[in-house]
């Protein structure tokens, strides 16, 4: 999760980053400064309710069949939405027209990822669309809002685990994480360029199969 994070950081720097080095300009970006507002805003349902459901939900439904049902589930729901929305404008076709009810919102459908086969972005892209915003923005915001939670997430198992590691351990971690970052480097941006001449259909029949 943290390379994953590490490649979120790299790809979208010049968009979350709220301070400027540049002559002439403002060395603090308020813009910016108020999409982090927002991000936190949609994070508090997942602190709030995700927190202290997630052991439960693996313990009792981390499963084959409950993985596979919400595999099948999001998928058909992406066709429909994608079919539903064939003909429609998007209210929202820039992630600075996101207010914070919208990013609120996001949040909630967030805490659906806490059921084991969801995808924390499948929901949250599926929430976004559902509130007016574009599949651009409903990806990108996705993006974002993956560096807190996922940040507080690794965190957590940390904590969890324990700060001792061996030196294999640390090793094995560090050629994961290294891993993550090369493989969502390529992956977030094949998924940016592709949501901006395509829809998700093709994303929910592989989820179904």
């Amino acid at each position: 999760q943290l390379g994953a994070i590490l490649a979120v950081v790299v790809i979208f720097w010049h968009k979350i980053f709220p301070f400027s080095f540049k002559k002439n300009e403002s060395h603090i970006k308020k813009d910016i400064f108020l999409l982090w507002a927002k991000i936190i805003v949609a994070t508090i349902p997942a602190a709030l309710i995700g927190l202290p459901l997630d052991d439960w939900m693996d313990e009792h439904l981390y499963n084959y069949q409950v993985v596979a049902l919400a595999l099948i589930f999001y998928g058909v729901w992406f066709i429909f939405l994608e079919k539903k929305n064939s003909n429609q404008t998007f209210a929202i076709n820039e992630v600075s027209q996101l207010s914070y009810k919208t990013a609120l919102g996001i949040g909630f459908f967030q805490v659906l990822s806490l059921v084991p086969g969801t995808s924390r972005s499948g929901s949250t892209i599926i929430g976004g669309m559902l509130l007016g915003t574009s599949r651009t923005v409903a990806a990108e915001f996705t993006f974002y809002l993956a560096i807190p939670v996922m940040f507080g997430a690794s965190l957590l198992k940390i904590f969890k685990f324990g700060f001792i590691f061996s030196a294999s351990e640390l090793g094995i971690m560090i050629l994961g994480m290294l891993t993550a970052f090369l493989v969502s480097l390529f992956s977030i941006r094949f998924l940016m360029r592709y949501v901006k001449t395509h829809d998700f259909k093709l994303f929910g029949l592989y989820r179904i199969v």
